[in-house]
């Protein structure tokens, strides 16, 4: 009796995955995908039904015959959130079980007090602007924090396995933050928190342009730049959360090279985070002094970038982050910068998800941890209830 009622879970779950991300499908189409009779995919079907793990839909119009009912897999059963913790501001996005966002909120981050003092922003202010985005997001969503599956947080700096952030040179004081602890006093599900740009490699991997790729540098290029790296298909953490930190060698100029775009005369007055966008515009409609000045932006980028290529020997760089959005005047330069430090240049596309990468990569990130909770073939089934942290 263990075994067939094994083998009944084992059939719910093949069905689940043939039905995730696709069109709603007839009993026909899902026995033919899944390789079971009619009779048992009916079987199947019916018991994913009553769990709720599925939806019957009403017969496509026209064709001949009595048309065939239709089954969808139930995306909208629950949510994930996803979370993306910048210097500059908070976004925040809910997902469905199939990754598609479904609502976003975007917080400012409170300015810097005069002189720009380090530590003028304090953690607890930082830590309501999250709270707030969180809010919003949860608000335009008609949604409550007990209807929410999981947590991806993407946050700036080194995080460990324990979502601690433990160093982060771009939020003077955001150190030792414990954001997995705060958010789970919020929150009674899952949390998970990641570095921002392993998420948005990992985005770039799951929906983006890397897709299908089994070895990818991801650049976040920014006012803070950073970098992810998938390495066999899969995202590469490292042992202490570091991977792709390759701009805190001093060498490959990343600290600095924002700089170079600063060289550009901006009007006066134009905040700090506008000033790059300024000078790509300028760079699109041909001013010299602008193109010049991404150039030698550009060549610091190739020096770091080449770095993990050199490592790596990845099939695909992808050029993300902020400064995506300049992609058609960045992306000539990087590649003339990197060509020659390079054994074999790999191929260099500009992300498809922009700023927006992080957190669509922190809910992947949350949908990953379901999957292996709730959709293992290791273990059983689980009901479509959003699953709660112990204790």
């Amino acid at each position: 009796m263990g075994d067939l009622q094994r083998l009944r879970e084992l059939n719910s779950l093949a069905s689940l995955r043939v039905l995730r991300g696709e069109e709603p499908l007839t009993l026909s189409e899902l026995a033919r995908r899944t390789g079971m009779s009619r009779a048992s995919i009916g079987d199947v079907v019916a018991g994913l039904l009553t769990r709720g793990w599925v939806d019957e839909l009403e017969p496509a119009p026209g064709g001949m015959g009595r048309p065939a009912r239709r089954y969808r897999f139930r995306a909208d059963a629950g949510h994930v959130l996803g979370l993306d913790i910048g210097k500059h501001e908070v976004l925040a996005g809910l997902a469905d079980l199939e990754g598609a966002v479904v609502a976003t909120a975007r917080e400012p981050m409170p300015a810097v007090q005069p002189g720009g003092l380090p530590g003028a922003r304090s953690n607890d202010d930082r830590l309501a602007v999250v709270d707030a985005a969180v809010t919003a997001c949860l608000s335009r969503a008609e949604l409550a924090a007990s209807d929410i599956w999981a947590v991806g947080v993407g946050s700036t700096g080194v995080v460990d396995r324990h979502g601690h952030v433990v160093l982060a040179a771009a939020l003077p004081g955001w150190s030792e933050v414990d954001l997995a602890g705060h958010l789970r006093a919020r929150f009674d599900c899952p949390v998970l928190v990641e570095n921002n740009s392993n998420l948005g490699a990992l985005a770039e991997h799951r929906v983006g342009v890397a897709r299908g790729a089994l070895d990818v540098v991801f650049l976040h290029a920014g006012l803070s730049s950073g970098a992810g790296l998938i390495i066999g298909g899969r995202l590469h953490h490292g042992f202490s959360g570091a991977t792709g930190e390759v701009g805190a060698l001093e060498a490959v100029r990343w600290k600095s090279m924002t700089g170079h775009l600063a060289t550009y005369p901006v009007p006066e007055g134009t905040p700090p985070d506008r000033i790059a966008g300024e000078v790509f515009a300028a760079a699109r409609a041909g001013d010299s002094e602008a193109v010049a000045a991404v150039g030698r932006y550009a060549a610091d980028l190739a020096v770091g970038t080449a770095a993990m290529v050199l490592t790596l020997d990845p099939e695909l760089v992808v050029l993300g982050g902020g400064y995506s959005r300049a992609g058609d005047v960045l992306l000539g330069p990087l590649r003339q910068a990197l060509t020659p430090l390079c054994l074999r240049p790999p191929e260099i596309r500009v992300s498809s998800l922009g700023e927006e990468c992080v957190v669509v990569g922190a809910a992947h990130l949350a949908l990953d941890h379901l999957e292996r909770e709730m959709l293992s073939p290791t273990g059983p089934l689980a009901d479509p209830v959003a699953p709660r942290e112990a204790g």
